[in-house]
């Protein structure tokens, strides 16, 4: 029987309704007590919101806690009840800093914990059993939610209510009639650095690129003092008028800008001529690989706060780029 630590923020599996609409509510005990018992279990709770109100303090102390938990030899793994909102960055910051070969996952609800058809109580109980998978160590931070489990890698939240909303990350294992099935395992880069308390405090703006938008608030970003600019491309990483010279302007004034889509699925291949990708990345932009802006955006705000270098950021980029064995 392994022994697996529990760790509550909140979120929509912990949430009640109300007149004022539904709020996060329930604690970790609470949540874990409808548990079958196959496997032994502690709790802690770190917070108690919804994920769209998370800070990066919040993301720094949660990977502390991890970090605190998987060192304890009588730990095997650890899943942290999440919303859905912002699982996916809290998950990619907590991989890239994750040394421990011991299983971290992730998981949440799409209908609160008083529905009728509450689906927390089995994506929590499918975690446990995927943290508590020795199969499944070394396979770094993990999403688990409707049968499936997600490398944090890659992973978006692509549909609003959807019972099973994650998709985009390596398909790592599923489950079918409550038995675990392995189908991948990842291939990852080595650890980057714990964040500390400059995190916290770390500005990198996400800037959608549209038909006919400008590069003003790209512009202004970089003069308001942000550490560095994720640009939300058109296609696979393009932006319109104005937008290279933007680029250049804010490399050379010391702010790092990632180039990545906002299409849901693919990588960016800069191809384009005219104000494309090739002309963004010429000007310095960093092209994000498969990285979504919400993913490249925490991956900046950690490197920025070290501090890193625009060459040092590049590197991590194009590393662990999501490859398999499997």
């Amino acid at each position: 029987m392994a022994h697996i630590r529990i760790m509550a923020t909140g979120g929509t599996i912990a949430s009640r309704s109300g007149k004022d609409g539904a709020t996060s509510a329930e604690r970790a005990e609470e949540l874990a007590a409808g548990l079958s018992g196959r496997h032994g279990y502690s709790v802690q709770d770190l917070t108690n919101v919804n994920s769209f109100l998370l800070r990066l303090t919040d993301v720094r102390l949660i990977a502390e806690a991890v970090r605190d938990a998987v060192a304890d030899e009588g730990v095997d793994g650890v899943v942290i009840t999440h919303g859905t909102d912002t699982m996916e960055e809290t998950a990619f910051l907590l991989d890239l800093v994750h040394e421990s070969p011991k299983p971290v996952v992730l998981t949440g609800a799409q209908r609160t914990a008083d529905s009728p058809m509450a689906d927390g109580p089995v994506n929590l109980e499918e975690a446990v059993a995927a943290a508590a998978s020795s199969r499944l160590r070394g396979t770094g931070v993990l999403i688990s939610f409707a049968g499936q489990v997600l490398a944090a890698r890659g992973t978006r939240k692509l549909h609003t209510i959807a019972a099973s909303p994650f998709g985009g990350g390596v398909p790592v294992a599923h489950f079918t009639a409550g038995v675990l099935h392995i189908t991948a395992v990842p291939l990852r880069p080595a650890a980057l650095p714990l964040p500390g308390e400059d995190f916290d405090n770390a500005r990198v703006e996400i800037i959608y690129c549209g038909l006919g938008t400008t590069p003003d608030l790209l512009t202004h970003a970089v003069r308001s003092g942000a550490n560095a600019v994720v640009l939300a491309g058109t296609g696979i990483g393009n932006a319109g008028e104005g937008f290279a010279e933007a680029v250049q302007d804010a490399v050379r004034g010391g702010c790092p800008v990632i180039l990545c889509t906002r299409v849901p699925s693919g990588p960016v291949i800069p191809t384009y001529g005219a104000g494309g990708g090739v002309d963004l990345v010429r000007a310095g932009a960093i092209p994000g690989g498969d990285l979504g802006p919400s993913q490249a955006r925490m991956l900046a705000a950690l490197l920025t706060s070290l501090p890193a270098t625009q060459d040092e950021i590049l590197q991590a980029l194009t590393s662990g780029t999501g490859r398999t064995n499997g």
